[in-house]
């Protein structure tokens, strides 16, 4: 009974101290708006600014050079960010969560201390800096998402919630602005950024497995310190019919063949070419797009609306990033949506899976409108609309990646779940990269005014209705054939 109980204090620390990783370290790197304002007061690539003619004549100070490279630092980190989550994908099923993690936090530290030691005259290391932070910060969740196995009857609600605190922690960068407006210096925020380290990696080897969390999850299993004793890595012994008792699972020990979800035996290729992953990479792709040129060209949209007012400008980046803080409260909706939806009863001859692609039905459309409203906000320059703007965004955003990575896990096999969501995240990275095109074309082609790229964006956000159709077509195909197969017996 007193390591049933250690067992159970030991999953909740998990959960707790996973979810405030996620939300104070994680997606740091998608509060780039609030670090900007930082960076440009410090004079990062001053030297880009020169002295021009405004319309009426007086002298104006041009940093349209300026905000393309802070653009360009945003757009290579975010592309590194989902891009390289394809070989981190195949190292964590691989190798597992230790070695996963010991990576992200090598990589993340190196970054913030990159930062720590960059100055105006090595602006340069800002570039390997912020893409070190991101690819570090998306390791921390990937690792840490398979916690909702843990919790089985909870566990979209879970991915959900813990995606929803990697987008609040964007706010993580707003922390270091104010700060940096009462006097800590950006030097002194990075190098204790950098010692939280430590922190990770006693979480690490106390109180996450060495491998994975399987799922479902054996009656029994095991993990981290047990008993006041080190993770057992003994296989349980078999009954002589070869069944495994469910009193002795550790981290280690496979699950039964027979418990394992029939689309388990779905191999990697038939994943990728099945069309429910080309449509979620689809549905991903371009509100990710939408999503990447908000937060990349934030600081000179609203340079332009407020007509380049300093302390303007600054309330609204203020505005914009406590409203990141609210997607660890928007982002479990998704779940419990999903979750609410598979708790119905299942019909005569319905499969698990089969509930569970029905139950995301739902999720994946309001995925796709949100973004829609979002976009159409965006797309309207009008500067007080701007703060319905920001709550849409972090809305979205949390609703996105939380309910790509819970589509992932019902939708395909868990055994390849970091391989695909490595997979859909790098391509979608491709098509990110867009971003940059996009900004060089408002700024040298149509003046300064993105409307006409925004409205095209707004088109294309259109397309992500295609997945969810798809995939409600599907479970009434599955549907159709029951009734048949019921009728003809």
């Amino acid at each position: 009974m007193l390591c049933e109980g250690a067992a159970g204090v030991r999953r909740w620390l998990t959960l707790v101290t996973g979810l405030l990783e996620c939300l104070c370290f994680a997606g740091a790197v998608f509060g780039w708006a609030s670090l900007v304002f930082v960076l440009k007061t410090e004079g990062y690539f001053s030297y880009l600014c020169v002295n021009a003619t405004g319309l009426n004549g007086t002298l104006i100070t041009d940093c349209s050079e300026q905000d393309e490279q802070f653009s360009l630092i945003f757009t290579i980190a975010s592309f590194m960010n989902n891009f390289l989550l394809l070989p981190n994908g195949f190292l964590f099923d691989r190798f597992g969560t230790m070695v996963a993690r010991l990576l992200g936090i090598s990589l993340y530290t190196t970054g913030a201390v990159f930062v720590a030691f960059s100055s105006s005259e090595l602006a340069i290391l800002l570039f390997p800096a912020l893409s070190l932070i991101a690819v570090g910060g998306i390791l921390f969740l990937v690792t840490n998402m398979q916690v909702g196995n843990l919790f089985g009857a909870h566990r979209s609600t879970i991915i959900t919630l813990y995606n929803g605190a990697f987008d609040s922690s964007s706010a993580l960068f707003l922390i270091i602005k104010l700060v940096f407006e009462a006097g800590v210096s950006l030097r002194a925020s990075f190098l204790y950024l950098a010692s939280f380290s430590v922190i990770h990696l006693l979480r690490t080897f106390l109180l996450l497995p060495t491998k994975h969390i399987p799922y479902p999850l054996p009656e029994g299993y095991r993990y981290g310190m047990t008993c006041g004793q080190t993770k057992t890595f003994t296989p349980a012994r078999a009954s002589p019919d070869g069944d495994i008792p469910s009193h002795a699972v550790d981290e280690q020990t496979p699950m039964h063949k027979e418990s394992a979800p029939t689309n388990d035996e779905r191999s990697y290729k038939d994943c990728v070419l099945s069309k429910f992953f080309v449509f979620h990479l689809l549905w991903l792709s371009v509100m990710q797009l939408r999503h990447y040129l908000f937060i990349g060209t934030l600081n000179p949209m609203l340079q332009r609306l407020t007509q380049g007012e300093p302390s303007l400008v600054s309330t609204y980046i203020n505005a914009f990033a406590l409203t990141q803080l609210c997607g660890v409260l928007c982002a479990p909706w998704n779940g419990l949506i999903m979750d609410r939806l598979k708790g119905k009863p299942l019909a005569s001859g319905e499969s698990e899976h089969e509930a569970d692609l029905r139950a995301s039905v739902l999720s994946l459309f309001l995925t796709a409108l949100q973004c829609l409203l979002f976009s159409l906000c965006a797309s309207t320059p009008l500067l007080p609309l701007q703060y319905l703007t920001f709550i849409l965004q972090v809305l979205n955003r949390s609703f996105l990646y939380g309910g790509n990575a819970a589509f992932i896990s019902i939708a395909f096999p868990s055994c390849h779940f970091g391989k695909l969501y490595g997979l859909i995240m790098a391509l979608s990275a491709v098509v990110s990269l867009l971003q940059y095109p996009c900004f060089a074309l408002v700024k040298n082609v149509l003046g300064g005014d993105p409307l006409y790229v925004n409205v095209g964006l707004t088109v294309l956000t259109l397309t992500a209705f295609v997945h969810p159709l798809c995939v409600h077509l599907h479970c009434r195909r599955l549907a159709a054939q029951r009734t048949k197969n019921a009728r003809s017996s």
